[in-house]
């Protein structure tokens, strides 16, 4: 496998105005999580930006940054216009597609999100964490269901929801944002209007999901805190600084 991470960002965000250049530690949010793609050291790294400002504080810290269009509507539609420009040739065949509100992200996660593109039927993957009770009903925090496989001891996601319109139980778990994808899928991926779901909740994820695409859950013990409102800015701050993250 010759993985890609690639990185979309952009400042629109209605929640945390201008999000990626938020500080932290002295440093711009999306350079946290560029650093922490470059420590996976899985292959080549690009932050896709709609932004010029992101561009900017990315090449400063030595990185790689391509600047997109502004019509996107999600993160995988972005990624994908960067692909097509940086590797025209298709020598990537897997696609990471990373978050860049991320900036605590464990570069060992990385990897486990690959390993299981070795099963021929797995067409993206993506990892969860345990659902703690108090986050059930939170429309902030995406929430997955899995079906599992017996014969090849995997996990496949089923569903995928915000709040508690579906009945939560132990196939019900904490989404963590981060997807890895075979080229040929995320090229069909990409050709597929959005679906209603997808547009009524947020969620990308479920334009695969009617689409047929089976999607591999991998697990990790605990959520990799993310940056979604200015509260979780200070917590992340707080943790990073005194070196909790």
């Amino acid at each position: 496998m010759t993985p890609i991470i690639l990185i979309p960002s952009r400042l629109r965000s209605s929640r945390l105005p201008r999000k990626p250049l938020a500080i932290i530690n002295g440093e711009a949010m999306i350079v946290h999580v560029w650093r922490r793609a470059i420590e996976a050291n899985l292959g080549p790294v690009l932050v896709a930006c709609e932004d010029q400002e992101i561009a900017d504080v990315i090449l400063s810290a030595g990185g790689n940054a391509l600047l997109t269009g502004n019509h996107h509507n999600s993160g995988t539609d972005r990624i994908f216009e960067a692909l097509q420009i940086i590797d025209s040739d298709q020598n990537h065949e897997i696609i990471i597609n990373l978050q860049g509100d991320l900036p605590a992200i464990d570069p060992k996660v990385l990897h486990e999100i690959i390993k299981p593109f070795e099963n021929e039927d797995v067409d993206i993957c993506t990892i969860a964490s345990p659902l703690k009770e108090k986050d059930v009903h939170d429309k902030n925090i995406v929430k997955v269901r899995v079906k599992s496989v017996p014969k090849e001891s995997m996990f496949f996601a089923q569903s995928f929801f915000r709040s508690g319109e579906e009945n939560v139980d132990s196939s019900c778990y904490h989404h963590i944002g981060i997807y890895a994808y075979r080229r040929h899928i995320i090229e069909k991926f990409v050709s597929l209007p959005p679906c209603s779901a997808e547009l009524s909740l947020g969620l990308e994820q479920l334009r695969a999901i009617e689409a047929g695409m089976k999607i591999y859950v991998g697990f990790v013990d605990t959520f990799p805190l993310g940056v979604d409102t200015p509260s979780d800015l200070v917590r992340v701050r707080a943790e990073m600084s005194s070196g909790l993250l």
